[in-house]
């Protein structure tokens, strides 16, 4: 069965964001229509200020629309407060960041168990867990290495272990290999692509680099914060 045939993830209508006022406002979004299916693998690509990120923050409620809809696993984001939404992020989506974003003073281990530390579960099957995901990776053995120990492309797999970590519906990442050389970034692909057939997880990713969005089975292209196109990879 291809994605296409499963359930949306993601439905989003006629979404728009505007920011600011009166002639100098900018439309980031404008009436953008998009469904997301269970096992996507998909980028959404475009130049700087199509709305690539803005359309990837608004899918995992960071951002609030000007006008229009998301909804996210049958939850419509609008009527969620704050609280929820958080609640949301933490339990079903996972966050994969071009900064990474990695908590300096904590171990590899320690950032991969963070999520689920939040999560509630107890400090033996975190650390269980952080194993098991660093292992995914490739990283097994380098646990117990703070980030600044760590290379660009070891840190990105930091990251994505922690969003694998409480196995989330969907990940979203925004410009993952903005800070890798090539090597790095094949593996980095290599790695994603494993994940979404192995474990059937779903992936949207912001990118301009084509050596990410040729290894995407779909490519959606943004535009002046429309979408300009939607194809399947052949």
């Amino acid at each position: 069965m291809n994605s296409s045939s499963k359930e949306p993830v993601v439905i989003c209508r006629h979404l728009s964001k505007r920011y600011g006022e009166g002639e100098t406002s900018v439309h980031a979004l404008r009436e953008v229509n998009l469904e997301i299916r269970k096992g996507d693998f998909l980028s959404l690509s475009g130049p700087s200020g199509s709305g690539k990120t803005t359309l990837l923050n608004h899918i995992g409620g960071l951002d609030r629309p000007t006008s229009g809809d998301v909804c996210v696993l049958g939850r419509q984001l609008g009527d969620l407060d704050k609280g929820a939404l958080a609640d949301l992020r933490l339990e079903k989506i996972g966050f994969v960041f071009q900064a990474y974003n990695l908590i300096p003073v904590l171990s590899a281990y320690e950032n991969v168990e963070f999520i689920l530390q939040l999560q509630g579960v107890n400090a033996r099957q975190r650390r269980q867990r952080a194993r098991e995901m660093l292992a995914e990776v490739g990283l097994d053995g380098l646990g117990n290495r703070r980030p600044a120990q760590l290379s660009g492309g070891q840190q990105q797999r930091v990251a994505i272990a922690r969003a694998m970590a409480s196995e989330p519906a969907m990940v979203l990442a925004d410009e993952p290999s903005a800070n890798l050389d090539s090597t790095a970034t094949e593996d980095l692909l290599n790695l994603l692509n494993r994940l979404n057939e192995t474990r059937g997880m779903t992936f949207c990713i912001a990118s301009h680099d084509p050596l990410v969005i040729e290894q995407t089975r779909r490519r959606v292209r943004m535009r002046d914060g429309k979408i300009e196109a939607d194809e399947q990879a052949c």
